[in-house]
């Protein structure tokens, strides 16, 4: 809250809560309840936290983290093969080199976000690299929107939408390549999201290349894609999706995560395969395995129930059991091991809503690829739920 200069006025006016209740919390006079769980995630998206800083607020909290198995220390970097390529493909792309990142939920937007900044600080140096991470504030006006963006960017005097995009072209003017790591694109009003695309698209085109874009997001950053054909701001941009982690991934999470905690590889396996790839899944998984070090290898049966109860799944499913044709749809998804063909972007809303949840994964390739459930414990959570 200093950090932002905010008050606990106006901390609570965004997460929908009373100043006494921020006051609360903040003195250590009481604890949210589980049911706080998305006040905590505005709270948290309000002061611009880190995904590190997020995890460390909500385990205060006496809550699982946010965004499980990330870690900022200094070792081995899971998914580095992807982070490598993801780089290579932007810089040879022509003549548009703008990227979206797109990942599911728990998964951050983006991902080990540190990672990625210093992979790109190595490659196009520490001035030439932007991060930008828009106001959570939806109270925020344009003016206000832009100023943050431009302090953000080292822009002195920025005001409005017009002297971000002055402000930015004046360095693209001087010859500079520039890198712009956008996280966390879908804060916001959609307006002002619109505003920002607008403009990084323009200077995109204008600038012969110069500026590599590499914008974070999930379903709304989508949208701005595929939504409106041909019109749509960002229909120039190359797609990548956050893939899921590899047994190899989950090996050095395991280790930075877990030091004291060896695990051998069948039995990191076999909880990557009853997780289905979820991260939290997996994460609370690892957690149970922890506190039951007594657990016998191959009798996950215990820990299938506890994951069945996971808040995360629950969190998902529960809004499509409030719309009677998404309810009866849900039933008949979830007594289907086959969702139909995947695209690039689902136009069935309900599709939508549960692939963006990562309850529902991309299986295969090009015209056989398929949408599925990602495990049994997923589906055994949905039926849970309707019950």
């Amino acid at each position: 809250m200093r950090r932002i200069r905010a008050s606990a006025a106006g901390v609570a006016a965004e997460i929908g809560l009373s100043r006494e209740s921020v006051n609360n919390w903040r003195n250590g006079a009481s604890l949210p309840s589980p049911r706080s769980r998305d006040s905590l995630h505005a709270c948290a998206r309000y002061l611009r936290l880190t995904e590190t800083e997020t995890n460390l607020f909500f385990i205060a909290a006496g809550l699982a983290p946010e965004f499980p198995l990330q870690s900022e220390v200094e070792s081995e970097t899971p998914f580095a093969g992807f982070m490598d390529q993801l780089f290579v493909r932007l810089a040879q792309s022509t003549p548009y080199p703008i990227t979206l990142l797109l990942s599911q939920a728990h998964w951050g937007q983006p991902p080990f976000r540190e990672k990625l900044l210093a992979r790109a600080r190595a490659q196009y140096g520490e001035k030439a690299t932007l991060h930008i991470q828009p106001p959570y504030s939806i109270s925020a006006d344009s003016s206000e929107y832009f100023a943050a963006i431009g302090r953000q960017c080292g822009f002195a005097d920025v005001n409005s939408d017009y002297g971000f995009e002055a402000a930015l072209e004046q360095r693209l003017n001087d010859g500079e390549r520039v890198f712009c790591l956008v996280s966390r694109f879908e804060q916001g009003t959609p307006a002002l999201r619109e505003s920002l695309a607008g403009i990084l698209r323009s200077l995109s085109e204008m600038h012969g290349g110069r500026l590599h874009l590499l914008l974070c997001g999930g379903e709304m950053l989508a949208d701005l894609k595929y939504r409106s054909g041909d019109l749509s701001l960002l229909n120039i941009a190359q797609v990548s999706h956050w893939p899921d982690a590899s047994t190899e991934d989950l090996h050095i999470l395991v280790k930075q995560r877990w030091p004291d905690h060896a695990i051998v590889p069948s039995k990191l396996s076999a909880l990557a395969s009853m997780c289905g790839g979820h991260p939290a899944l997996f994460e609370e998984a690892m957690l149970w395995l922890v506190d039951n070090p007594d657990a016998k290898e191959n009798n996950f049966l215990t820990l299938r129930m506890y994951l069945t109860h996971s808040a995360r799944l629950w969190q998902t499913f529960l809004p499509l059991t409030q719309n009677p044709a998404s309810l009866t749809r849900l039933r008949t998804l979830l007594a289907s091991d086959d969702l139909g063909r995947a695209r690039p972007y689902l136009q069935d809303e309900d599709l939508r809503h549960l692939f963006w949840g990562n309850l529902i994964q991309v299986r295969g390739h090009g015209d056989q690829a398929r949408l599925c459930w990602r495990c049994d414990i997923i589906r055994d959570a949905g039926l849970m739920v309707l019950e």
